[in-house]
């Protein structure tokens, strides 16, 4: 894994977070949130196949507050992190720009048509950031 680079943006964080205040990832990186991802070992109806990552995702279709639920193949290639902790995703309009300076914990990849996706580490979990095709706002065409 390549060297730690925990920046969880101090300088966008000059106080405290009050319990009603957004994150800084929305007030001051303008992310938009897209989905939760929850692993499980459990397969779950209309599972989707992501062979090349080992991966069957489900319910982001049908939730409306965008849960998908993830179960891995034991042979995924994904790290540990990311099959077994529950990670959240945002919406980015360049994930090159999003990415500059940061550690990834997996390449930059297109798990399914019309999107990029990159995983980061924050605070012992995993943020996905996501990069839609001419549709940066994770807006349906």
């Amino acid at each position: 894994m390549p060297k730690s680079a925990r920046t969880t943006v101090p300088s966008l964080l000059p106080v405290l977070r009050r319990d009603h205040d957004f994150p800084a990832a929305v007030t001051h990186l303008g992310r938009r949130y897209h989905h939760i991802g929850i692993p499980t070992t459990l397969p779950r109806p209309a599972e989707k196949h992501l062979p090349a990552i080992g991966l069957h995702v489900s319910g982001f279709e049908t939730s409306p507050f965008g849960i998908e639920w993830m179960r891995f193949d034991e042979t995924s290639p994904l790290p540990e992190i990311i099959r077994t902790v529950p990670q959240i995703a945002f919406v980015v309009d360049d994930l090159e720009t999003a990415l500059a300076g940061r550690e990834f914990l997996f390449p930059v990849g297109a798990p399914s048509g019309g999107v990029r996706t990159a995983m980061i580490p924050a605070d012992g979990a995993s943020v996905e950031w996501m990069e839609f095709d001419g549709r940066g706002s994770g807006e349906k065409a």
